[in-house]
């Protein structure tokens, strides 16, 4: 089984000079701290990161050897935008590869038993992902004005890890690829192939790290857990 870790993002809307994987929380760099959980789950074999060309040096440097990884086997070169770089890591894989759980290398709250769990759906279904149910009211509406108040209890809020049958998730993106087809997830490339893809039910501590409130709130997370002897 292996871990596709999705970390070539710019983090364009965090600012700053250095991309927001590589901003440091508690002394290592946020892609580390998500790495971390993966080392440790005994049903992950083998980890895969994609990383942006001008960091390739530093991820297997500093990250991968200095911190002792030793289920991190590949770092490749991503992409222009995430879904080219998630394909350029699926590429490099064995052709043998049975499950592939695809994570993004700035959601470093993930823990192992959900990272089991996913693979376990995978291995039954083909497709799992996580996602949550949105606490707020959800509206539809066009310049400024709404048109729609939607039921919650029909939506969810997406998250990863997402686990696939490895022959298929490549398909998806394959035929993506083909067809010009953009998604805003790995599942939705699924989808468009008319395969059903079940729903685990996530947390709304699986925090994506996107805004600089976000990177406010993980640094508090964090330091409580820090103070808790947790990390």
């Amino acid at each position: 089984m292996v871990a596709l870790i999705a970390a070539a993002g710019s983090g364009k809307r965090i600012g700053g000079r250095v991309n927001k994987q590589f901003i440091e929380i508690e002394g290592r760099p946020i892609l580390a701290h998500t790495l971390v959980p993966f080392e440790n789950c005994s049903a992950v074999d083998e980890i895969l990161v994609v990383a942006p060309k001008d960091w390739l040096f530093f991820v297997a440097q500093e990250i991968i050897d200095g911190m002792g990884f030793r289920k991190v086997r590949r770092v490749v070169e991503g992409g222009p935008e995430r879904q080219d770089s998630v394909y350029a890591g699926l590429k490099a894989l064995e052709p043998s590869t049975e499950i592939v759980v695809i994570h993004d290398g700035v959601r470093p709250f993930v823990d192992a038993d959900m990272i089991e769990r996913a693979i376990a759906e995978a291995r039954k279904t083909g497709a799992a992902i996580y996602a949550v149910r949105p606490r707020d009211t959800v509206k539809r509406g066009r310049s400024e004005m709404v048109e729609e108040t939607l039921a919650r209890e029909e939506l969810w809020l997406v998250q990863t890890p997402q686990a696939f049958r490895y022959p298929l998730i490549l398909q998806a993106y394959e035929n993506a690829r083909s067809k010009g087809l953009v998604g805003t997830d790995d599942a939705a490339l699924v989808e468009w192939l008319g395969q059903k893809v079940s729903v685990l039910e996530g947390s709304h501590w699986n925090l994506k790290i996107t805004t600089p409130e976000d990177l406010e709130i993980a640094r508090f997370i964090f330091a409580a857990k820090r103070t808790r002897g947790a990390i």
